[in-house]
């Protein structure tokens, strides 16, 4: 198991980079199509979802306006901000953002830098709320590197989105961004993995693991 992941992460990691720009942006425009269609049919307006800013070759980098800038038109929008335990905080997008990372959690890539301690209550460290603010969203949009047939998500290793994921509810979707290669991967699942409830690949569009 120690190993089987980040051979797999690093294959896939491989492909993504490979892939050319021009490819990337449209798959990416795609993404946001059947991501945009979901949340019409899935999520009334006005509603909090959390999301993420997707960078790199990761699905949705592309896109100008990002891919929280976009989804505040008719949303209220909450990105991750990564604290000193790996846990995530979640900024509102639109007002002031903490230094640190809120591009993805620490769990879909980058070497973030975390904010404060203080960032962990609600309404301090610049509007950051604490970590059960994504309890209260009605759809989380997650990273990924790879999704199985049964939900089983590979993130980057560093169990942010798992401990995330531990506060959402049931019966709201999580649903992750992946190209079309990356769903249905076998991927190797530990006890505290958190599966995801739906994936948007730019070919299949939505696609329901429930």
């Amino acid at each position: 198991m120690q190993e089987a992941k980040p051979q797999t992460r690093r294959r896939l990691l491989a492909a993504r980079t490979a892939t050319p720009g021009a490819e990337r942006g449209r798959a990416d425009l795609e993404t946001w199509k059947a991501l945009r269609a979901f949340l019409i049919e899935s999520v009334e307006e006005g509603a909090a979802v959390a999301a993420y800013r997707p960078f790199g070759s990761e699905p949705g980098a592309a896109l100008e306006p990002e891919l929280p800038e976009r989804l505040t038109v008719v949303y209220k929008v909450l990105v991750p901000v990564l604290l000193p335990d790996k846990d995530l905080a979640w900024a509102p997008v639109g007002v002031p953002e903490p230094q640190g990372d809120h591009s993805n959690g620490g769990s879909a890539g980058g070497s973030p830098d975390p904010v404060g301690p203080e960032a962990s209550a609600a309404g301090s460290g610049g509007g950051v709320l604490g970590p059960e603010a994504v309890g209260s969203v009605a759809a989380v949009i997650v990273p990924g590197l790879a999704v199985s047939h049964d939900g089983m998500r590979l993130g980057r290793g560093g169990g942010s989105y798992d401990r995330a994921l531990a506060r959402v509810g049931p019966e709201v979707p999580v649903v992750a961004l992946l190209r079309d290669e990356e769903f249905g991967v076998a991927v190797p699942a530990e006890p505290h993995d958190r599966p995801v409830t739906g994936v948007i690949t730019p070919s299949r569009g939505f696609v329901s693991l429930r």
